[in-house]
């Protein structure tokens, strides 16, 4: 079992080694790469909501909550009839994300009460840092005790204001930003400051984090994904970091992590790109209603329905169950029944946000 003795940031030692430095450039390259080919996206809330929903699925999974896509593109509809516990848990956390987007774009600045406020949205509930001893981390499949964190509320409020001015203020390090977001993920995580949802809120966190530093226009690198094919290695390191303090190995992981994760989301976003452009052309040729707003709508939500047609173009009832019938005869959605109401499909969008041929 380990008990944290945290120190305040900064660190005191240089731990930029050469081989971090050397990862670092090839990460950078790919994330300058990704910003570049967001804005060939014409909306971005297409991009926010499905690869956000993306990572909402992945980061849940982390902590054993797990969902389907089919599932969780349910619960977005809101029909009313649908129960999935986990679910319901996934849409908090897409929730949480743009809430804490929404934040940041204010003040380019992330404080400890937006971090509060985002683990509210998260957990729905307002606790706040813990007060009441006895938190401990446990392997899931052992039971065993992993990990102590600190039990003192005035030490954990202590704690989290310097990881606040740490976050905020570059003059403490002139350590890299990939390497200050490995570092502000390990804080935080070790800190542990919250009863429920330290490990979302802190995935939450790193995204916000490279778009604070102009590394990311929008929160769509996401690494959580890369955390469950490589999980029992997170831990691992983090728990190296904590009895060691040895910093290569957990900041070549969370930087690779990152180089990784937004290579794949270029390909992505360049799959989504090029259908987009496929549904544009087929949509213009062959219908007299195509607008951009339509072609925003059905990228936007992979299940769609009539009201969120209504909503976003605009036009009564009648006029979007025609527009999504007729492309649903044509082959472009897949109309499905669930209780009294209708969804449609973007199969092929659907395909690519769950990677199958």
């Amino acid at each position: 079992m380990s008990t944290n003795k945290l120190k305040k940031l900064p660190l005191e030692k240089d731990i930029e080694t050469k081989i971090v430095l050397k990862k670092l450039s090839s990460a950078h390259r790919a994330l300058a790469e990704l910003k570049g080919i967001v804005s060939s996206i014409p909306n971005e809330s297409i991009l926010i909501n499905t690869l956000g929903l993306q990572e909402a699925k992945d980061s849940s999974a982390i902590e054993n909550i797990i969902t389907t896509y089919d599932d969780l593109y349910k619960a977005e509809l809101k029909f009313g009839i649908f129960k999935s516990l986990d679910a319901k848990e996934v849409q908090n956390y897409i929730a949480a994300l743009k809430k804490g987007f929404q934040l940041i774009s204010k003040n380019n600045i992330l404080s400890n009460n937006d971090v509060i406020e985002i683990q509210s949205v998260l957990e729905n509930n307002d606790a706040g840092f813990r007060k009441v001893p006895g938190t401990v981390l446990k392997n899931y499949s052992t039971g065993e005790t992993i990990y102590t964190p600190l039990q003192d509320y005035n030490t954990i409020q202590e704690l989290m204001t310097n990881l606040e001015k740490f976050i905020n203020d570059d003059t403490l390090s002139e350590f890299d930003p990939l390497v200050k977001m490995a570092i502000i993920h390990y804080q935080f995580e070790s800190i542990h400051p919250f009863y429920d949802g330290n490990g979302r809120t802190g995935r939450i966190i790193n995204v916000l984090y490279l778009v604070i530093k102009d590394l990311l226009d929008l929160p769509i690198l996401y690494l959580s994904r890369y955390i469950i094919e490589h999980k029992i290695e997170y831990y691992k390191l983090l728990q190296e970091v904590r009895k060691t303090n040895n910093w290569e190995n957990w900041l070549l992981y969370m930087i690779n992590g990152i180089e990784q994760t937004a290579k794949e989301t270029i390909m992505l976003i360049v799959q989504i790109r090029l259908l987009m452009f496929e549904y544009k052309f087929f949509i213009r040729d062959n219908y007299k209603f195509y607008s951009q707003d339509l072609l925003n709508n059905l990228f936007k939500h992979p299940y769609t329905k009539i009201e969120f047609i209504e909503n976003d173009l605009g036009v009564s009832r009648i006029t979007a169950a025609n527009y999504l019938n007729k492309l649903s005869k044509d082959g472009l959605l897949r109309k499905e029944k669930l209780g009294t109401g209708n969804y449609y499909i973007n199969e092929k969008l659907f395909k690519i946000l769950t990677r199958k041929n």
